[in-house]
């Protein structure tokens, strides 16, 4: 039996998202995986993974927000600007110099829309080459900046100081593209002190949340596929996270042929077509400042 739908992975650290896609390939047995964006291989958490038809829907997932726990070390600064780089900066910081104030302060004034430049140590491409390839080099590039939007972004612990260090967790809801380590870097920036996100973890990613999620180590355990797949939402499922709507019989064929929608008097701006039967066939984009719509991705299978 073919997959089709979104596996919430639960992913270990020191795995790369590619890691994981490799790994599932071989436990579903099918070539049809892909991720919904990249969690560098120290993080944990929420990773949903598409499989068979589902893969045409990994972009729209990607596009959507994320929600993150972290842990903020303020005082030392790194290469990779988390915990795993070499030190390149260091300022003491004991409790005489900072305060939850302060720190609470500082996150607010980076809640919104904010830039961001990526680290280095990341894969944004800059001339046909991602940043880490020129950082281990240890070639300089201009990097470019990028509008990231911060729901929301809140304390979650007391401050702790030790080995001349101020720690603390943070929780964070963002929109897609935000970097959490030059997050952490810019609260330290706000606060006159290097800085490092020191952990994280990711505990939602859009509609599909941590206690949904399912590790590899469980999914290693099972004998077949057929228990496996018990893990992986649906493709019908996963699609009721867009509004529908239903269009009569003598539209069908035009629908299965990606033609275009007009007069569509929706507010919103993604909505999934179904037939007089319940069957889904496309997802349709309406355009910005018209009530057309066009085809974004067919569904149906003939």
């Amino acid at each position: 039996m073919e997959p089709n739908g979104v596996l919430v992975l639960d992913k270990d650290a020191g795995m790369t998202s590619h890691d994981c896609v490799f790994k599932l390939r071989k436990l579903f047995q099918t070539k049809k995986v892909g991720h919904t964006g990249t969690l560098d291989p120290e993080v944990t958490g929420v990773l949903p993974i598409c499989l068979g038809r589902a893969t045409k829907l990994s972009r729209f997932i990607t596009d959507e927000g994320k929600r993150y726990v972290a842990e903020v070390t303020i005082g030392t600064a790194t290469m990779t600007e988390d915990a795993h780089g070499e030190v390149v900066a260091q300022k003491s910081v004991t409790p005489n110099d900072l305060d939850e104030s302060q720190i609470d302060e500082a996150m607010r004034q980076l809640t919104g829309m904010i830039e961001q430049i990526p680290p280095y140590y990341s894969a944004v491409k800059v001339n046909g080459k991602k940043l880490y390839e020129y950082a281990r080099k240890g070639q300089t590039v201009e990097r470019p900046r990028r509008t990231v939007e911060i729901h929301r972004l809140e304390r979650t612990s007391e401050l702790t100081f030790e080995a001349d260090v101020c720690r603390f967790r943070m929780e964070i809801d963002c929109g897609k593209g935000t970097y959490i380590r030059t997050l952490a870097v810019q609260i330290g920036e706000k606060l006159g002190y290097p800085a490092h996100m020191s952990e994280l973890r990711r505990t939602s990613s859009g509609t599909f949340e941590e206690e949904n999620a399912v590790s590899l180590e469980t999914l290693q355990s099972l004998e077949t596929v057929e228990e496996r797949l018990a893990h992986v939402i649906p493709l019908e499922d996963v699609i009721k996270r867009w509004p529908a709507i239903t269009i009569p019989k003598n539209r069908e064929h035009y629908i299965r042929n990606g033609g275009k929608l007009n007069g569509v008097s929706l507010e919103f701006e993604l909505f999934t077509v179904y037939n007089e039967e319940g069957i889904p066939l496309a997802l349709y984009r309406r355009q910005e400042g018209t009530t057309d719509a066009t085809v974004e991705v067919m569904l149906a299978i003939d």
